[in-house]
């Protein structure tokens, strides 16, 4: 089977550039990975879906060793779409800001309390982690989207932390 993934150019030259992510990825999946105007994969058809979904995480921003985590069913990745909810760039732009935080400080409390990482490309907020885990990121990211303050989003996640730690 063959198919094709789009991912940012900016994000297709690294791959090319990291031969050694590329082959680990070939490797584990038993596919064959160029790179064309599209990213082209090849092999199984199982293996590709494999493949294709571990380069979508890749191409939304996040390393090669974490989005190959994908490839334990435990794992997930749920990527919001800002434009749904808002329709002008600056608005996208400000929540985005709001969802980094001041030196990154919110998006980092939201990574350390829900155990996921987040990646913010383009106009999208990527969640990957154990999916227990990626439903709990996108609650917290959600609330930020829908206007929380970040001292009742910091509470929230204090919160849910110990449930967390509990998995």
């Amino acid at each position: 089977m063959i198919d094709f993934i789009k991912i940012p150019n900016k994000m297709k030259k690294v791959l090319f550039r990291d031969d050694k992510g590329r082959k680990n990825i070939e490797k584990l999946t038993n596919t064959e990975i160029s790179i064309e105007e599209d990213v082209k994969i090849e092999g199984e058809s199982f293996n590709v879906y494999q493949a294709k979904h571990v380069l979508k995480a890749f191409g939304r921003g996040f390393l090669i060793k974490d989005a190959l985590s994908l490839l334990d069913d435990d794992y997930g990745l749920e990527i919001i779409d800002l434009s749904k909810f808002m329709n002008s760039r600056n608005r996208i732009k400000v929540v985005k800001g709001r969802i980094i935080g001041k030196g990154g400080k919110t998006k980092e409390l939201i990574e350390k309390y829900t155990q996921v990482k987040l990646s913010i490309l383009g106009k999208t907020v990527s969640i990957l982690g154990k999916w227990k885990n990626v439903d709990l990121g996108k609650e917290a990211v959600m609330m930020v989207i829908d206007g929380s303050s970040h001292t009742k989003l910091y509470k929230w996640l204090e919160q849910q932390y110990s449930v967390v730690r509990k998995w």
